[in-house]
């Protein structure tokens, strides 16, 4: 579904998190409605410090709707948010 992104926000590194040298990803499952917006996300897995910053980037991505047959239609898919610290 990366090809059909068209707004990506990243997520805010948590400032608890950094300090604790917490990295790690977080996994999520989601709906990207006709519309192509984001809606019933459930987490997967991922640390519990990144989890709120990564939920929050994550609502406000918009996809290019799935197009079968002419028409746009909602699909599952997965999604992975990576917080990496700076060395």
């Amino acid at each position: 579904m990366e090809a059909n992104l068209l707004k990506k926000i990243q997520p805010v590194y948590p400032p608890l998190a950094k300090s604790a040298r917490v990295q790690g990803t977080v996994e999520f499952t989601a709906t990207i409605s006709k519309e192509g917006n984001i809606e019933n996300l459930q987490l997967v897995r991922g640390h519990p410090l990144l989890v709120n910053a990564a939920k929050e980037a994550v609502l406000q991505w918009k996809y290019r709707p799935t197009m079968l047959n002419g028409s746009p239609v909602e699909v599952i898919t997965d999604i992975i948010v990576n917080f990496t610290l700076s060395q």
